[in-house]
């Protein structure tokens, strides 16, 4: 598995870094389509439980988000919300009205679908904002890899010393030793790469000093694995360990991108604060 895992990262991170620095569409259609498959899979994991959510509306909603971020910010978000609230509603309606012996619960229905398009799309929107800031490529290589490193961290130093139980009903493998540990790497994870991509760049980048890496490397590593235990809490509920097979051992797309939804906002409104 760790093998497959490696293999798997070894072909895409390098695409995926390239995609980051040329920006534009084509990271914008990178970060829409794991949201998206990320919000297939989320609709999967409440249809495996009886739950009936608008598939299709909700991954053509998330990506609607995408692109109205990337073209007019958070200037559209308002907008669209109340066309995706509106939409949805009129669907599980008719959900019930023409489906009623299978759809006795379009409110919970109704719910559900609301709930994945804002989590997976509206957040995992901020991955398109923060790229479209000034020196926006070193920040999203600067947010991600943070995860990486803290998830790596605390794999191996909770596989190896770990005793004391994170969460033990939503995660039980994960230990307050790893946790910490991830804390730890992720930090000085941030500082080392806040020193290394301005040598890199060839110029001084607005707000990235060693201190504001760390600082953001904290923030990232001690709360984006929130995202993970908050995925862990569908999947459970679903009964299943991972939300897809997207990726050879690394699960699903909303595997993937459950602690990018938290990193994507920390990271953005960071760099509000120090720039």
């Amino acid at each position: 598995m760790l093998k497959q895992r490696v293999l798997v990262a070894l072909i895409l991170l390098p695409i995926g870094v390239a995609l980051i620095f040329v920006g534009g569409l084509a990271y914008l259609a990178m970060v829409a389509f794991f949201m998206a498959a990320a919000v297939w899979e989320y609709a999967h994991l409440f249809t495996a439980i009886g739950r009936r959510p608008a598939r299709f509306l909700m991954v053509g909603a998330a990506l609607v988000w995408m692109i109205a971020r990337y073209v007019w910010g958070f200037q559209a978000d308002a907008f669209v919300l109340t066309a995706v609230t509106l939409v949805l509603m009129v669907y599980h309606l008719w959900d019930y009205e023409h489906q009623s012996a299978k759809a006795p619960q379009s409110g919970v229905d109704f719910a559900v679908s609301l709930s994945g398009v804002v989590y997976l799309g509206f957040l995992g929107a901020y991955m398109v904002s923060l790229r479209q800031l000034p020196a926006g490529a070193w920040w999203v290589l600067l947010a991600l890899p943070v995860i990486w490193i803290a998830d790596s961290g605390a794999y191996f130093v909770g596989r190896a010393w770990g005793k004391h139980k994170l969460s033990p009903r939503l995660s039980p493998k994960k230990t307050w030793e790893g946790y910490l540990a991830g804390v730890l790497t992720g930090t000085i994870a941030g500082a080392v790469l806040a020193w290394v991509y301005p040598l890199l760049a060839g110029q001084a980048i607005a707000g990235m000093t060693p201190f504001e890496g760390a600082v953001l490397g904290l923030l990232i590593s001690a709360l984006a694995p929130l995202g993970d235990l908050g995925e862990s809490m569908f999947k459970r509920q679903a009964g299943v360990k991972d939300s897809g097979h997207l990726l050879p051992g690394h699960g699903g797309a909303f595997d993937r991108v459950d602690s990018w939804l938290w990193a994507g906002v920390l990271a953005y409104y960071f760099v509000l604060f120090v720039t």
